[in-house]
């Protein structure tokens, strides 16, 4: 009796083809170069071109409202800077957890981490920003003297930043959140199209038109608001309904995640402290070229050369600076280490050839650059010519200090550049002015060749803090 035929084995069921991440995976996999420039240069171009837009509104209000407008704008935005870099520090937590998320590809965890960033802006905007701020904004002009004439320009303007934070804080949480996740092509795109809108608003408010009356200095935080709020509501319209690189997650309650949140606090306060610092540093400093013979020009010279020329150094750094963040936090959460602390290398090579540009401009033609500023006085010109010649040097160490601390707080490790920007640019700086005032009396070149010698103690305790390899071990 023969056996039965026997069935052919059923074909065990194809696998489902593997699901195409929505991620750029270049900046784990492609040629590292190629991936650094790819976030670097959107953010760079964002940065010079939004940071065009405070020259504009400068030149507006001088010539409508007079200098009292430019002292209005300036004391509130330094008030303004203080309180929104220690608000919008929590947005460094969420682009290292979103990095992290990305390199291991978590969407739902990338996306889960954005919407808890959206929540918590959302509630320090509305909770805290606008009531505290409306309501202290003329204790906050007292406490830095401002004049009267100038408080008068200055209350409403700052009131109005304060209580229409909300579009300001979003557009922060959204940059951050996509540059981390691979896509600076649509921040800088948005940034440019919120800067080409704010300044035709600025215009229209500052200036008046039609039916439209001018409403002077306060007429510029009317146009700023008015824009960022508009794209943090194109912004939020896309985040919900899909078509970018990262989204609000679906399917999921709304309720806060108190783990996330603690996670962004716990890894962005540093750096919101880190920010406080450097500007009350800043602030002191200040004082420091208030108490020379000539500080009249000092300060002109200061304004123009170190917070507008030398700022063409600052903003590709800082846009370097994210792309190394960006880079190094998805490399090491694809577990590649090495390549990580490839990454931050090569954006150092990129900040150190801009720099180095940069820095023979201000080393062979100084004065027509102060001319361009409308700077011809001798006394200014020779205190600028020194202070631009100094900056040529120390730019290198800037462009060097910022990739690395991209580096550092990319891969999670923000309590360093706290520590490190604490000493080199409060402590040292201050401590060599504070001495030689003491000493031998306080000249011009030594408060720039302070500046200097922090920069160097940034650069190489940065450096140095990177090379150890403990950002290896991080957690998140």
């Amino acid at each position: 009796m023969t056996a039965p035929p026997t069935r052919p084995a059923a074909a065990p069921p194809l696998a489902p083809p593997p699901s195409r991440s929505r991620y750029d995976r270049s900046l784990v996999e492609g040629p590292l170069a190629a991936a650094v420039w790819k976030i670097a240069w959107p953010t760079m171009l964002a940065n010079i071109i939004g940071g065009l837009q405070g020259i504009v509104d400068h030149v507006l209000v001088g010539n409508i409202v007079g200098y009292t407008g430019n002292a209005a704008i300036g004391v509130s935005m330094q008030i303004w800077l203080i309180v929104i870099v220690f608000i919008s520090s929590i947005f460094t937590g969420m682009s290292d957890l979103v990095a992290r998320a990305v390199g291991a590809g978590d969407e739902q965890r990338a996306n889960e981490t954005v919407y808890q960033a959206f929540l918590t802006a959302l509630f320090m905007a509305l909770v805290v920003m606008a009531p505290i701020g409306y309501f202290s904004a003329p204790a906050l002009l007292d406490f830095v003297n401002a004049a009267p004439a100038v408080k008068l320009e200055a209350l409403p303007f700052l009131r109005i930043i304060f209580v229409f934070s909300g579009g300001m804080l979003v557009w922060f949480m959204l940059a951050g959140a996509l540059r981390s996740a691979g896509d600076a092509r649509t921040p800088m795109i948005l940034g440019i199209a919120m800067t080409v809108l704010n300044a035709g608003l600025n215009v229209l408010f500052i200036h008046g038109f039609g039916p439209v009356p001018s409403f002077r200095t306060h007429g510029a935080a009317i146009g700023t608001s008015i824009a960022t709020g508009l794209v943090a509501v194109y912004s939020l319209y896309k985040l919900w309904h899909g078509g970018w690189v990262i989204t609000f997650p679906r399917g999921r309650g709304l309720a806060p995640d108190w783990g996330i949140i603690r996670a962004l606090f716990r890894f962005g306060l540093p750096t919101g402290i880190q920010g406080v610092a450097m500007n009350i540093g800043g602030v002191l400093m200040l004082s420091f070229i208030g108490s020379l013979a000539r500080s009249a020009a000092a300060q002109a010279a200061f304004a123009v050369g170190y917070t507008q020329l030398f700022s063409l150094i600052t903003w590709t750094s800082v846009g370097l600076m994210g792309a190394a963040a960006a880079v190094a936090g998805q490399n090491l959460g694809a577990q590649r280490p090495n390549r990580a602390m490839d990454a931050v290398h090569i954006a150092a090579r990129y900040g150190l050839a801009a720099a180095a540009t940069i820095g023979l401009l201000f080393m062979f033609v100084p004065g027509r650059l102060l001319a361009i500023f409308g700077m011809h006085d001798p006394t200014v010109v020779s205190i600028g010519v020194q202070l631009l010649r100094v900056l040529s040097v120390s730019g290198l160490f800037v462009a060097v200090a910022l990739t690395f601390t991209g580096g550092l707080q990319g891969t999670g490790d923000t309590k360093s550049p706290l520590y490190i920007s604490v000493i080199s640019q409060v402590v040292v700086p201050l401590g060599i002015c504070f001495v030689i005032q003491h000493t031998s009396g306080l000249q011009p070149i030594d408060i720039w060749l302070a500046i200097l010698a922090g920069h160097i103690v940034r650069c190489t305790l940065s450096v140095l803090r990177f090379r150890q390899g403990r950002w290896r071990s991080i957690r998140i």
